[in-house]
């Protein structure tokens, strides 16, 4: 058994939010108790203890939308790449990328991801996967990463008929294959989705397959509506809206995530809340791409599940958050809107959308919840309480002030310290992999 003490705790737990002299007991998996540091210390007095060193102990992030196939991607510049629009970033650089992975790369790009998900406290990662050159066996090479690092994943294959029909059904069967497995394994850290890209790269004829070959087992991850393409491509070739097009083939539910969601109609957002689906904000790649601000307001109005992830762009939530809520607030020209939305997204919808994954509780401290815990640095020089803790994160906090990590129990990253896990030979080791893989994609 462990005791985490000498810390501010910040439970996400509305019968006890903060407890300033707070500690947390966990065995195994599960939190086991949570109290004021004397009491747990009377309570378990042989436990193994954590020192949180005063700081802030909380509980781990979850990050529902991000790519892991583009781990490798940090500093790469690819020869006459010039964007003028979301088509011509997808295609002359994430599809670009994504035809040269090799097994050997996308473990390298799991790695990465997962050393910086502990890094910045994240221990909950919902993946939306590509990898082109080499699609077979690329989610169960993921998942066996996934399990040596310790991080709690929901994987998916992203099917798309931008590389011909022999590639997508490669793609479907990589997701009925893996789906398949995590049923069989019953693993408690490793879910599956059905991952498609996007509507304007996915056919009838696709979309027919797809649903055959999930055949009900798990909800969808896809994009959608995250540039014009989506709307543009809908109308005029199938005569209907982007959502109307998922209700047509059964992919809307609440075990589906839709990724993006910028431009949609009212009557869509009504849609997607009426039939629970999820959707994912992922506020800094859209600014970054350029393809517009997701209408967060409006969707909480209607009653949307809404989440937030990274899309990769990060992997540090705290970022994320900051700015979901300055896009919201500069689009609506309003200094007083959105932050109640944007913490609910990280804070309480996050929990509730791996809730529909996975079955122990994530993102709150109390007992029997997982003992996903992280201590942040942060001496804060103006009052902290339980009430005004996001105004500080927002404010004064980045994901990098992590200083432990601990996820479902296993003690992952102890006072910025990897723990079994060999950061600079991995390092080296990934390292060297990009060399090759950019060489790839430049020659």
């Amino acid at each position: 058994m462990y005791l985490i003490t000498n810390g501010r705790l910040f439970t996400r737990d509305p019968e006890r939010p903060y407890i300033e002299d707070g500690a947390v007991a966990f065995e195994g998996e599960r939190i086991t108790a949570v109290g004021t540091e004397k009491e747990l210390r009377l309570k378990y007095p042989q436990a193994q203890l954590i020192d949180a060193k005063g700081q802030l102990i909380m509980p781990a992030f979850i990050n529902a939308h991000t790519h892991i196939y583009s781990g490798l991607a940090r500093g790469l510049s690819i020869n006459g790449y010039n964007p003028t629009n979301f088509y011509e970033i997808l295609d002359g650089m994430w599809w670009k990328l994504d035809r040269e992975l090799t097994l050997e790369d996308t473990k390298a790009s799991a790695y990465a991801t997962y050393l910086e998900c502990i890094r910045n406290g994240v221990t909950t990662v919902f993946d939306h996967h590509a990898s082109y050159k080499e699609i077979p066996g690329s989610l169960f090479a993921i998942a066996d990463c996934a399990k040596e690092m310790g991080i709690r994943s929901c994987l998916c294959y992203e099917v798309s008929d931008r590389d011909g029909e022999a590639k997508c059904d490669e793609a479907i069967r990589e997701n009925a294959d893996f789906i398949r497995y995590c049923k069989e394994q019953k693993d408690p850290m490793l879910r599956a989705m059905f991952g498609m890209h996007a509507l304007f790269t996915l056919s009838d004829k696709t979309f027919e397959k797809c649903v055959k070959a999930n055949d009900g087992r798990t909800g969808y991850h896809i994009h959608i509506c995250e540039g014009l393409n989506d709307v543009e491509d809908s109308r005029e070739n199938y005569h209907m809206l982007p959502v109307e097009r998922l209700e047509k083939w059964g992919i809307l539910g609440e075990k589906t995530i839709l990724g993006h969601c910028i431009h949609l109609t009212e009557p869509e957002m009504e849609r997607i809340a009426e039939s629970n689906t999820m959707v994912v904000n992922n506020p800094e790649s859209n600014m970054g791409n350029a393809v517009g601000c997701s209408p967060v307001l409006k969707m909480f109005e209607k009653g949307v599940m809404l989440g937030l992830g990274t899309d990769a762009y990060t992997h540090d939530m705290l970022e994320s958050l900051k700015v979901a809520l300055t896009i919201q607030r500069h689009n609506a020209g309003m200094p007083n809107v959105a932050w109640n939305e944007v913490t609910t997204m990280l804070f309480h919808n996050n929990a509730k959308i791996a809730a529909r994954y996975f079955d122990t509780p994530l993102g709150v401290i109390r007992e029997g919840a997982a003992a996903d815990i992280i201590v942040m640095d942060y001496l804060p020089f103006t009052p902290l309480s339980g009430d005004n803790l996001d105004g500080h994160m927002i404010f004064g906090m980045n994901g990098r002030q992590c200083r432990t990590t601990i996820a479902n129990g296993r003690l992952l990253y102890l006072d910025r310290q990897f723990v079994d896990i060999d950061e600079e030979k991995l390092s080296a080791e990934i390292l060297a992999t990009a060399e090759k893989l950019w060489g790839r994609v430049n020659g």
